[in-house]
This record gives structure tokens, C-alpha cells and sequence, in this order.
């Protein structure tokens, strides 16, 4: 398919066959060779395409650490489309699986793709708005013939929703009104303040303040460096992905981002606009159906009962 095969060539990262990458545009709501009948542009407007309609197709979630018998997370490139794309039960994944398994895509159709870690603003869980984690979330650097850009579709709501080329406060659209911006800065927590790096910041409007979600650099970082990012985030009693069960799921009209499905335990909300829709689940029954009327997401009844006596399951009255 189009300009694919350049990709290949590389030892040390995965690609995706054709029929593979065929099956994963085929998953979205349009139709990829009526849109693009020419083959694969490789720029700035088929990237935002391909980003948004991943972003309202495969969720930003962390189910497979409470729903399943293993609670773990693989991030094999074939484990990775099985989940995605075979299996067809209209699951995602945390950010090393969103952005590893979409990174891969990329690279199979012949964009140029660097991934690089990111440390992430403790102000999101509450703590100093000033410092930052240590590395735990994965972004793709994709250069193209213009420039340089960050995509990341494993953000959840606050996500980029398109490509944020790398240089300073050009302001783009997030989800109307809000806007998003990259800023070129040392961190409070650095020792040596000649080390810069990239800021990624969202505001709800345009009278707002602008609020840090996390920073990266452009070193790459390898497989073997998310293979231990990911041991951590997915295994650690003290990570909130093994304590809390989060999706998000933009919602795509005419061609634009112009909302957020999202779930943080128990409580669920539909945002477009102005209009907000809200729920809140009190039983382990309530969630599930949510999960299949909202997000499309369909498990199975072994995946149900993975959920077992862990922190997160819900009983009846109990809303986490």
C-alpha cells in the first residue's frame, strides 16, 4: 500500500504488514483510498486525519489491569493488534500501548517516527504544579517535510488532538474552546538549567491559564526502555493505573474533535460543547453496561470476573 515498504528497513523497530495496516484504516469511518486516492501523502494533513479518527476509535484505557485474568500489559507489536484491531471488541489501551501500537502504524505506511519518554506534571494527580514523575508516558516525535511534530493519541481528554509541530507557543485548537501549545523550558527539578525541554500545556479557554500536562525531550527511547517504563506503570501499587480503572474516548464530527467520553472509576461523563452528560456507577453491572453503551468496549465474561476482590471493583453502594 502506497509508500509503505520504505519503512522496513529498519532492524530494531516493529512494523505491520499490508494486510495488517489495511485491516487498521478499514477500522475507521471513512473510507482511506476515496479520501487519499493518490496513496500515502505523508504530511501534515493525512497525519491529523489518521490521529483523530484513532483518537475516537480506539480509547485511552487501562482496563486490561483490572478486567482480565493476568492483569498485565504486553507491548508486542502483535499482541498489540490482536488486541486492537482482531479481536474487535472496541478496546484501546494505556499510553505506551496507544502510542506504541500507532507509532508501529505510522511507520508501516512510511512516516518517519521517533519515540521518545515523558515525564508527566504531578499537578494532574494533585501534587506540585512545578515538578514532574519520573519517565512513564510515551509520545511520537514524526517528522515530515516540513518540520518536526509530536503526536501522542495516549493522553486521554487533555491529549493532543492533532500533530504539535516542536516549536514554541504556536496555539492550536484542543477541544473547542480549549487550546493546546508546546513551550521550550528547563524543569524546577533539573540540576543543570542548560537541559531543556518540551512542555505540552492545554488550557479549558482561551482566557484560562495555561496548565502543564507533561515535558520530553527528543533523546529516543528504545524497546527495552518502555519494556521497564511499563513494568512499573502497570505493576506498581503505587501507580494510578493499578488503583484506578480511566478511559477516554474523543468524540470526531464532520472532521473535527468536538468532545470527550471519559470514565475515572465510577463516574462517567459525555462533554460536546456545552452539554454535559454525567453518570455515576455503583455496581460492577452499571460500569459494564456503561462500557458497552458509551465506549463500545465489549468484554468477556472471563475478563468481567478479573475484577475480583482488586481496589477497583465496585459493589453495590459503593461508588470509588
Amino acid at each position: 500500500m502506497g509508500n509503505s515498504s520504505r519503512a522496513r528497513s529498519h532492524p530494531f523497530q516493529p512494523t505491520y504488514t499490508d494486510s495488517q495496516l489495511s485491516q487498521y484504516l478499514h477500522s475507521f469511518s471513512f473510507n482511506y483510498q476515496d479520501t487519499f486516492p493518490h496513496g500515502f501523502a505523508l504530511d501534515y494533513t493525512e497525519l491529523k486525519t489518521i490521529q483523530q479518527h484513532h483518537l475516537s476509535t480506539y480509547p485511552f484505557e487501562n482496563l486490561s489491569l483490572h478486567y482480565s485474568t493476568t492483569h498485565t500489559i504486553s507491548l508486542d507489536a502483535d499482541a498489540l493488534f490482536e488486541k486492537f484491531v482482531t479481536a474487535d471488541r472496541g478496546r484501546g489501551g494505556y499510553c505506551m500501548e496507544n502510542n506504541a501500537f500507532f507509532g508501529t502504524m505510522l511507520r508501516t505506511m512510511g512516516y518517519a517516527v521517533t519515540s521518545v519518554g515523558a515525564r508527566v506534571c504531578n499537578a494532574i494527580n494533585g501534587g506540585d504544579d512545578e515538578t514532574f514523575g519520573g519517565w512513564s508516558h510515551m509520545v511520537n516525535i514524526v517528522t515530515i517535510a516540513d518540520g518536526k511534530y509530536m503526536v501522542d493519541v495516549g493522553f486521554g481528554s487533555h491529549g493532543a488532538t492533532a500533530p504539535l509541530r516542536l516549536e514554541e507557543n504556536t496555539i492550536q485548537e484542543q477541544i473547542a474552546p480549549g487550546e493546546m501549545r508546546l513551550l521550550r523550558s528547563n524543569i524546577k527539578q533539573s540540576t543543570d538549567a542548560s537541559q531543556l525541554l518540551w512542555l505540552y500545556q492545554v488550557r479549558e479557554t482561551r482566557d484560562a491559564e495555561w496548565e502543564t500536562q507533561y515535558c520530553f525531550a527528543e533523546t529516543e527511547f528504545l524497546p527495552p526502555d518502555y519494556a521497564m517504563m511499563n513494568f512499573w506503570t502497570s505493576q506498581s501499587r503505587t501507580s494510578i493505573f493499578t488503583q484506578t480503572i480511566m478511559m477516554a474516548k474523543m468524540i470526531l464530527e464532520d472532521g473535527k474533535v468536538v468532545g470527550a467520553v471519559t470514565m475515572f472509576n465510577g463516574k462517567v461523563k459525555r462533554k460536546v460543547g456545552d452539554v454535559v452528560e454525567e453518570r455515576c456507577c455503583t455496581t460492577e453491572e452499571d460500569r459494564l453496561e456503561i462500557l458497552r453503551e458509551w465506549f463500545g468496549v465489549r468484554l468477556t465474561g472471563e475478563e468481567e470476573r478479573g475484577i475480583k476482590d482488586l481496589v477497583t471493583e465496585l459493589k453495590k453502594d459503593e461508588v470509588l
